[in-house]
């Protein structure tokens, strides 16, 4: 089987070079020359933990390739997958022209039967636009070749996006024809034999599924935050609170842990995209739009923890920050905490050096020379006021103490990520504030 894969960003780049690890013949597709040339060079554009490997073996052994071409990469194609990017609007809706272009190319170039699955995250009804988008073009041809289209949205964690790929909880499928369900369950098999269940259902489902999931999660994010404030408030302490809670099995251990707010590529796009599409059907999401407003509140709490140590008054100061992308194990910079917390403290006067693992170089593209970027994580210390820990990567997770007291002016951490435990910040002698408990008392 030969399968294209349109869009060599993450979701694509991921997804072709997954199915080429399982034997399948992809052909990567990107618009993008520059991109395309890198990849055949072995040079991967995203950092994503074991991707360069799997690229490199299987582009060696002819399992994957890459082109700037449709039209080539539909040669003896039986299944293309649309992975392009579809951002935001000003609104909150998903714009579709990347996602409606390919399905043109499609259209304008197709030879033979093709089924035409999209992979990036679209809102419902997407399908029938492509559909349309896909029939106008052979219409314009004059002529009449078949061809279906599915919906598989993808459920990658960055950082852990191979291992979700190859060993997924579920793949959704939403479909309309039996010859498009037989093309995918032998697309899947390798992951069927293995166990992953494959769920189909119809289009529009598996469209409101993807936003659903997303939204869901984002909802466990927000209101863990919610309860952590009010903890700090009455007294409570979070880490007891979210592991009483989290041992019902109704509720579950994961997205239950307090922080700065989520970021990324899909949780803020994804609220918004789904609020946006109920209101196109007259219906409000009152609290996915509670959602949305607690996590934009959440990116500032820590700012204001600054603040009130140092009595409104950071002018001159220098901060130090370990952590700038918005979760470990990635360099994504997208909707991160870090740019809300950084442009807070820049506009209140202070000075700021940071340092992240893998992160820095995006990071830069957003920040430029507004701040320092260190050598390592105690660089980013030496004559600092004060440190946050914004992102919770595990070189940071057991520091040394000392030195960290030697290099800081006052030896006072704010903990975003709660990684710290505040009796082991107290034996060593620091000033502690974390998320969702009262560290003062």
């Amino acid at each position: 089987m030969k399968v294209a894969i349109v869009g060599s960003g993450y979701v694509g780049l991921v997804t072709g070079t997954c199915f080429a690890e399982v034997g399948i013949d992809v052909m990567c597709v990107d618009i993008d020359k520059k991109k395309i040339e890198n990849l055949k060079n072995g040079i991967i554009p995203i950092y994503e933990p074991g991707l360069e490997e799997m690229v490199h073996r299987n582009t060696k052994r002819g399992k994957l390739q890459f082109t700037t071409s449709i039209a080539e990469a539909l040669e003896d194609c039986e299944v293309l997958f649309s992975a392009v990017g579809t951002p935001p609007g000003d609104d909150g809706s998903a714009d579709l022209q990347y996602v409606l272009s390919v399905a043109r190319d499609c259209g304008k170039h197709m030879k033979d039967y093709v089924l035409v699955v999209t992979k990036s995250t679209v809102p419902v009804g997407t399908a029938r636009k492509v559909k349309a988008a896909i029939q106008e073009e052979l219409d314009k041809r004059g002529v009449s070749i078949p061809f279906d289209v599915a919906s598989n949205p993808e459920f990658l964690k960055e950082g852990a996006a191979i291992s979700d790929f190859l060993k997924p909880d579920r793949i959704v499928v939403g479909l309309d024809s039996e010859r498009a369900e037989d093309l995918m369950k032998s697309l899947y098999k390798p992951f069927t034999l293995n166990g992953h269940p494959v769920i189909f259902m119809d289009i529009v489902s598996a469209e409101m599924t993807k936003y659903a999931a997303n939204s869901m999660l984002a909802t466990k994010i927000s209101f863990m935050n919610d309860i952590a404030n009010l903890c700090e408030i009455v007294g409570a302490d979070i880490n007891m609170v979210r592991k009483g809670i989290g041992s019902d099995s109704r509720i579950g251990n994961k997205f239950i842990y307090p922080g700065i707010g989520y970021g990324g590529s899909c949780f803020p796009k994804d609220v918004k995209a789904l609020i946006h599409t109920a209101e196109d059907f007259g219906y409000e999401l009152k609290v996915l739009k509670a959602v949305e407003a607690v996590n934009q509140d959440q990116k500032s709490v820590l700012f204001n923890k600054v603040m009130k140590f140092y009595k409104g008054d950071i002018k001159g100061k220098t901060i130090a920050i370990w952590g700038l992308s918005f979760k470990p194990q990635t360099d994504d910079m997208r909707e991160a905490p870090a740019l809300v917390i950084i442009q807070k403290l820049l506009d209140a006067g202070a000075k700021v050096k940071a340092y992240d693992p893998v992160a820095m170089k995006e990071a830069s593209h957003t920040l430029g020379d507004t701040i320092v970027y260190a050598d390592d994580q105690y660089d980013a210390l030496i004559d600092a006021d004060c440190l946050l820990l914004v992102t919770e990567w595990s070189e940071f997770k057991f520091p040394n103490f000392k030195i960290m007291r030697k290099l800081l002016t006052q030896p006072v951490v704010f903990d975003g990520r709660n990684i710290y435990e505040a009796a082991d910040m107290k034996r060593n002698d620091f000033t502690y504030f974390c998320i969702g408990i009262d560290t003062t008392k």
